[in-house]
């Protein structure tokens, strides 16, 4: 029990979490992502055939590339892959890097500079893209060949490949209604769903947040924690029904319904026989998942009854609510 506690604290602080997302999902991302860099090859190789390029076949594409790739066919809806942030973070990030070696030279704190500065200005341009700062890292390393192009590096080659794998992104993800990129699109021509706020009888759960992520199936650019800890502070202005299990039985599993830190998932292991008299009947209970992992604890029935929401199951590396997949 000691050392499944210490591996989930492991998980936790690796932050190793449950991935919702279909097969299909994942298949569609890594062949999305193959056809990006495919047509960027493609396209430059046409270029220089054609003679329209005369270009060293070591720098016709960006390294960089591959990282907008995993975004902008893996996290579509990311804010880090909308079109601004992959246009601005990679175009910036080149100038301030080019700039650099022209006037500081190649000394070894200037990498670290133009990386450092991209980082900056990105953020205060409102276009942060991590592949930006691989692109600038790639300009002040790249040796005598990008030296060489200078400014004219902003559109050959770097600005072909962000033409290229943008187009090649809008119309791939565009075959696929729920992940239409930019993300602006897929708000636009998604139609609203679901009950006004006046007409919900129930509040969110962290099991209703499992469920809306698996049935989106598209990665979400945000962590559990910080999406329920948003959620938390809009709760403290709500006031919601609470509910409870009509019974607690032995070998069924339960959640308080909470939301962040405060959720937790526990398991009667045993319980008193019926009839036990109230003040002696009492559950033994372990934490399978959330607040206090893995540990064992005992408590009155009617103490656990008060603390449990719902009974719930695990159902696709998730916890659910019994109810709905009977439903």
């Amino acid at each position: 029990m000691r050392l499944q506690s210490y591996f989930y604290e492991l998980q936790q602080l690796l932050g190793v979490s449950a991935n919702t997302t279909s097969h299909n999902e994942k298949i569609i991302s890594a062949v999305g992502g193959g056809l990006g860099i495919a047509g960027i090859m493609w396209v430059m190789h046409f270029l220089v055939q054609a003679q329209l390029l005369t270009m060293q076949s070591s720098i016709m594409i960006i390294a960089s590339m591959g990282a907008s790739a995993v975004l902008l066919f893996a996290v579509p809806h990311g804010a880090l892959s909308q079109p601004w942030a992959v246009i601005g973070g990679h175009l910036i990030s080149a100038v301030l890097a080019i700039t650099s070696v022209k006037y500081l030279g190649h000394g070894p704190w200037v990498a670290a500079f133009a990386v450092g500065g991209s980082i900056g200005v990105m953020y205060y341009l409102r276009c942060i893209h991590p592949p930006g700062g691989a692109t600038a890292l790639t300009v002040v390393v790249g040796g005598a060949d990008i030296d060489a192009l200078g400014y004219q590096f902003l559109w050959l080659p770097l600005g072909i490949n962000i033409l290229v794998i943008m187009a090649i992104a809008i119309i791939f993800n565009g075959f696929f209604n729920w992940r239409r990129y930019p993300v602006h699109l897929a708000h636009k021509l998604k139609r609203a769903i679901g009950a006004p706020s006046n007409e919900r009888e129930h509040e969110l759960t962290q099991e209703d947040f499992a469920a809306a992520m698996q049935e989106l199936d598209s990665y979400v650019d945000i962590t559990p924690d910080g999406l329920t800890d948003l959620l938390e502070l809009a709760k403290k202005h709500a006031e919601k029904n609470i509910t409870h299990p009509q019974s607690i039985i032995a070998g069924r599993i339960y959640s308080n319904g909470k939301l962040g830190r405060l959720w937790s998932i526990r398991q009667v292991v045993d319980a008193s026989p019926q009839n036990t008299h109230a003040s002696k009947d009492r559950v033994i209970y372990k934490v399978l998942a959330g607040d206090g992992g893995y540990e064992t604890h005992m408590c009155l029935r009617s103490e656990f009854h008060k603390w449990a929401r719902f009974e719930v199951e695990k159902h696709n590396q998730q916890w659910v609510k019994v109810e709905e997949q009977e439903a």
